[in-house]
């Protein structure tokens, strides 16, 4: 498809837009000038004699609609962004038979904006209106989404202005999952080998001058993460002196909460979660990403089902009361049924938290290609019972081979997620954050799901933007927030660990802008 751009340039928020209907469409791209043929999308803003029009135009196969809107008066860039955003929503909702759960909703976190409305001392009720109204937001996501805000409350109105969490990257994993699109770095090639002592020794520095600027600044420490990748991927000695450094370099006494992800089962040993455990965390994740072993094979998985549980037994033997595990809707060869199987597993075992991802194929995953794009043969009974109801409401989709069979697959995946989701609220869990990403199967959402008084603090407040991260490692991200204003500021580690080694004084020189940020407020 080729999308044309007339007097505006508001290409970001309408390009997403088209890609809540059009997944794997491929788009051009042209700025005052018209299509030579094919399937179009003009975009326009143009001033006439009383004022300027706002006008949508699509052309899908043999069909075509278009929406204008004639402005007077003084209108904002955002505004008219906004107009356009709606007018091309509703136009590709028509043409293609598909009314995406989230509505217009494209970001990231769209528990922030009913946060917002509460703030302002909206009921649920008005909450759902103005959000249905602006987003066209179906009941079932706005539930979802109010419930979240609803537990992650209290956590967010304890937070001290001046508090701060800690995270510390692992980038190490010991081999790459098909579906990774992180900078993680498998353990056992002989780059990361080489890497790793270096990588360690450095990682402790910045540990240490991360601390001295906290002092500084009379910051006080709330909660640490230690994430990858997979630390347990480290060998027991190099996970010792990471820890060892926070502990040294932190009074960790008085923090509320610390995590470290403990992550695949074939990387977990009871002496590293006994290191885990003595060096002061009080949360791991144990995250199998399924307990069917023929999808962890699919995915490049060296464990199984049972190895999991294994791993989740000794970490309670150990004495861990607050274990978090991980799954993943829409796996290779997965199916709603065997994916129900791993809800219902996971809640024998009974962890404090489960949280229910949803695939995203991005294109530094080995899963984005097109023969992985298709739909495994056992969900073709699926499909087909579903049939009827795909030709009539998707007819264009079916012109657009591997498009088409997205969507299908993107309906097996609803049907997970609406089971885990319910299955876990069946069980007393209840959504504590919430969070979307581009190119997740049926633009879909990740929902961490929590026992009452087990949500994780760090989640909640990075995900809603409500507390300083200082960040430590390759591919950290330190987020700066002014609790008064809600200005952010991000620093940027770099992403590889050769450069993070190589370019390390470098890198360090820019933490000098938290400083600056802090003393500027």
């Amino acid at each position: 498809m080729t999308v044309c751009y007339f007097g505006n340039s508001f290409k970001y928020e309408t390009e997403a837009v088209l890609k809540l209907f059009l997944p794997i469409v491929t788009f051009d791209f042209l700025f005052e000038e018209y299509p030579e043929s094919g399937d179009f999308c003009l975009i326009r803003r143009e001033t006439c004699e009383d004022g300027y029009s706002l006008s949508v135009s699509v052309k899908l196969g043999e069909s075509e609609e278009t929406r204008t809107e004639n402005r007077k008066g003084d209108f904002s860039e955002k505004e008219d962004e906004t107009a356009l955003c709606t007018m091309l929503y509703l136009i590709m909702e028509k043409l293609t038979g598909t009314t995406p759960a989230w509505g217009m909703v494209t970001g990231i976190r769209p528990v922030k904006k009913v946060n917002e409305l509460m703030e302002r001392g909206l009921d649920k009720s008005e909450i759902f209106s103005a959000l249905k109204e602006k987003y066209y937001v179906s009941d079932e996501k706005l539930e979802l989404a109010y419930r979240t805000a609803v537990t992650q409350s209290d956590a967010l109105k304890a937070l001290d202005k001046r508090s701060y969490s800690l995270y510390v990257s692992i980038p190490f994993c010991p081999s790459r999952c098909s579906y990774c699109s992180f900078v993680s770095h498998s353990i056992e090639s002989a780059g990361a080998k080489k890497l790793l002592p270096d990588y360690v020794k450095k990682l402790c520095e910045e540990i240490s001058m991360t601390a001295d600027i906290a002092r500084e600044l009379d910051l006080r420490l709330d909660t640490v993460y230690i994430g990858g990748g997979t630390p347990t991927a480290l060998s027991a000695e190099q996970l010792e002196a990471v820890m060892s450094a926070v502990k040294k370099n932190f009074d960790i006494s008085k923090i509320r909460e610390y995590t470290v992800e403990a992550g695949r089962s074939d990387t977990i040993t009871e002496k590293k979660l006994e290191i885990i455990r003595d060096f002061g965390a009080t949360r791991i994740s144990v995250n199998p990403q399924t307990m069917n072993d023929s999808v962890l094979e699919a995915i490049g998985r060296r464990h199984t089902a049972k190895d999991v549980v294994n791993a989740f037994e000794t970490a309670r033997r150990l004495g861990f009361g607050n274990i978090n595990m991980d799954v993943i809707a829409g796996l290779p060869t997965d199916t709603p049924e065997s994916f129900a199987q791993t809800i219902e597993m996971l809640c024998e075992l009974d962890p404090e938290s489960i949280t229910i991802h949803t695939l995203t194929v991005k294109r530094s995953s080995a899963l984005f290609s097109a023969e992985e794009r298709r739909v495994d043969s056992r969900l073709q009974q699926f499909h087909f019972e579903n049939a009827n109801k795909i030709l009539h409401q998707n007819s264009y989709m079916q012109n657009f081979g591997s498009a088409f069979v997205h969507f299908l697959h993107g309906m097996a995946v609803s049907e997970m997620v609406d089971f885990g989701q319910r299955y876990l609220l069946g069980k007393g869990y209840l959504p504590y954050y919430l969070y979307r990403q581009k190119n997740t199967v049926d633009n879909l959402e990740n929902v961490g799901f929590a026992k009452a008084g087990y949500e994780c603090l760090y989640n909640i407040y990075i995900m809603e933007e409500a507390q300083t991260i200082l960040a430590a490692g390759a591919g950290g991200s330190t987020k700066l927030v002014n609790t008064e204003t809600g200005k952010i500021e991000r620093l940027f580690n770099y992403k590889f660990p050769y450069e993070y080694i190589s370019r390390y004084d470098k890198m360090i020189a820019k933490k000098e802008g938290i400083v600056s940020f802090f003393n500027s407020l």
